[in-house]
């Protein structure tokens, strides 16, 4: 039995995915109105109810001001992504691609989930398998012609990762990101995992 504590503690900590599907049910009906807010509010109780997921942890720490970088970042690289697709269906010669893997730092599933969609949602890039486990993104990759490029791919999905750290993550996770910590894989091998 949970006390009344802990009831009003898990309440709070699932206030933002709520109140999220409330937002995605008034954007999917293209309404902001007081009628689409509460019906949206009737199917989050119903789906969070019915649809029982384990509890994402958050951090409890939000840093505007690297959440704004982590948001004008992102719309910089749609807008290069963008472009840069669209020269390479424009050229007449065939376009490499690679399937890139690419280790993270942090052992953390929403962390992961927010490297995974960025990624994904940058065109010429997508997350096409994620190894939970070891904390692996495997991506595919549009224009990728050396070792190089395929460096600066993983640098970029460790960036992503250290961004959304900095704007989300805990002070743990940022000490990692900060000090360049070893690979999450790297560290289980030092730790004999």
């Amino acid at each position: 039995m949970t006390t009344p504590r802990a009831q009003v503690k898990r309440l709070w900590v699932q206030l933002p995915f709520f109140i999220w599907l409330v937002l995605l049910w008034m954007l999917l009906w293209g309404q902001f109105t007081l009628l689409a807010a509460l019906t949206g509010v009737i199917v989050a109780v119903v789906v969070t109810n019915v649809f029982r997921l384990p509890a994402a942890e958050l951090s409890g720490r939000v840093n505007i001001w690297w959440l704004a970088v982590a948001v004008v970042t992102f719309a910089g690289h749609l807008v290069a992504g963008a472009l840069q697709v669209a020269w390479q269906a424009l050229t007449p010669r065939p376009t490499p691609t690679a399937i890139i893997r690419s280790p993270l730092r942090i052992d953390d599933d929403l962390i992961m989930t927010h490297v995974a969609v960025a990624l994904s949602l940058v065109p010429g890039s997508t997350v096409i398998e994620s190894d939970r486990t070891n904390r692996v993104l495997f991506m595919h990759v549009l224009g990728v012609t050396s070792a190089e490029d395929v460096e600066k791919f993983r640098r970029d999905a460790l960036g992503w990762e250290k961004l959304i750290v900095r704007a989300v993550g805990s002070r743990e996770q940022l000490r990692l990101v900060m000090s360049d910590a070893p690979l999450f894989t790297e560290r289980r091998l030092e730790e004999g995992l």
